[in-house]
């Protein structure tokens, strides 16, 4: 299997015409690989010179489910055509169903429907205080994270990361944080005390290089949490609805948390659709006015994350993923010793460091561009991997040969 040539040129000029427009004129506050990709169908996407590739990164997770899953398209063009917004100042007639089957997915009463990722964490976030101010008396809370931690880059988000690049130069800085290292679960412990609302954690960190926690740690998390009352919020917004293999990254570790933050794949990689699943108990010290969104939960957004929900509810992507994972591991921890030091990660979800002596994560995944696969670099060393739950059997297996070759330059 290889990239092939389909199509040649856009109306909007060549790659190198259309990249020199946007740094003339968008803010650089990316560092993209140089491809302009114009369509997308499955696992593959094609640029604007007609070159197809593997796409091994799916948008963070976004993509889940493939360029262009019928089932979501034929949601969203159904819904188009008969109501897009209305705000949260009326129901509409997609809004039950959405609430209600997602509710049920995550085994929770209710959710809150925003639409990024970081307004799920914000979210959260502002449950986690109000409800420890109204049921706990806590005048103060304080919300424990991990160090390594990424949730977004909102001013609020942003004061609790220690990644230098997304913290630097954004202070004054909100307080109210406590981090902890992360898989260190006496740590955490030692770090509760009597105004802490709430622990804040991925299931698995993924901007940190897909690093999973210890066997134990979720486990000893959640009785840490439970015996002091303390909200226990899992972040899977890239980790969650059948990235790993399970619905949610943390059913790995036998753990429920009282809130689950969702996103990304949950739009279904077509409009953003972000939601916090809880509890009445919890959830329930939102009333009217305390928090919103113009869009979050609007038809359109409601439309396509049911259509997701109802994908997930077969757990034929969840199987997908476990053992397509299974074979993708396999495959890259036989690289070790060749170009790669270490591997990572759960289900169609892999972080691979790369060995200095090849070069750095981007130099890797310059050469993956040549040879028609996008892959995303973090933090120097480490590739990501995350192609679409949908790539198959025999595109995992050409993958890892590319891989195999890009490492040997």
């Amino acid at each position: 299997m290889t990239a092939v040539e389909t199509t040649t040129g856009t109306a909007a000029g060549t790659a190198a015409e259309q990249i020199a427009d946007i740094e003339a004129h968008a803010a650089h506050n990316y560092h993209p690989l140089d491809v302009v990709i114009a369509r997308g169908e499955g696992a593959w996407v094609t640029d604007v010179d007609g070159k197809r590739y593997l796409d091994c990164l799916a948008a963070y997770s976004a993509v889940n489910f493939g360029h262009g899953h019928p089932e979501l398209l034929a949601a969203a063009h159904e819904q188009l055509d008969r109501l897009t917004l209305t705000s949260r100042a009326f129901h509409h007639d997609r809004m039950a169903e959405f609430v209600t089957e997602l509710a049920a997915l995550a085994g929770k009463d209710m959710v809150v429907p925003m639409n990024t990722g970081a307004e799920a964490v914000e979210t959260a976030i502002k449950v986690a205080r109000k409800y420890a101010h109204d049921v706990r008396g806590i005048a103060v809370p304080e919300i424990i994270v991990a160090g390594g931690n990424f949730h977004g880059r909102t001013t609020t988000i942003v004061s609790f990361s220690d990644d230098a690049v997304a913290r630097d130069g954004f202070g004054p800085y909100t307080p109210g944080f406590v981090t902890v290292p992360y898989g260190d679960a006496d740590a955490l412990a030692s770090a509760i005390t009597e105004n802490t609302a709430a622990v804040l954690l991925e299931s698995i960190q993924g901007e940190a290089g897909v690093v999973v926690p210890p066997a134990d740690y979720f486990p000893r998390v959640r009785a840490l949490t439970a015996e002091r009352g303390v909200l226990l919020i899992a972040d899977e917004i890239q980790s969650g609805l059948g990235r790993t293999g399970t619905t949610f990254a943390i059913e790995h570790d036998g753990v429920e948390p009282d809130l689950y933050l969702l996103g990304k794949a949950l739009g279904g990689g077509i409009v953003p659709v972000s939601a916090v699943a809880g509890n009445a108990d919890v959830l329930g010290v939102l009333t009217p006015g305390t928090h919103g969104s113009t869009f979050g939960g609007n038809p359109l957004a409601a439309a396509v994350a049911t259509a997701v929900v109802r994908l997930l509810r077969t757990g034929e992507y969840q199987e997908r993923s476990a053992v397509l994972g299974a074979r993708l591991h396999a495959g890259l921890t036989g690289l070790i010793g060749s170009g790669v030091t270490a591997v990572r990660g759960r289900g169609l979800w892999a972080g691979v460091d790369i060995d200095p002596e090849v070069g750095t994560a981007r130099d890797v995944a310059l050469r993956l561009l040549d040879r028609g696969i996008l892959a995303k670099d973090t933090h120097t060393r480490t590739l990501r991997l995350a192609p679409p739950l949908v790539i198959s059997r025999d595109e995992v297996e050409w993958l890892l040969r590319e891989l195999k070759a890009a490492l040997q330059g």
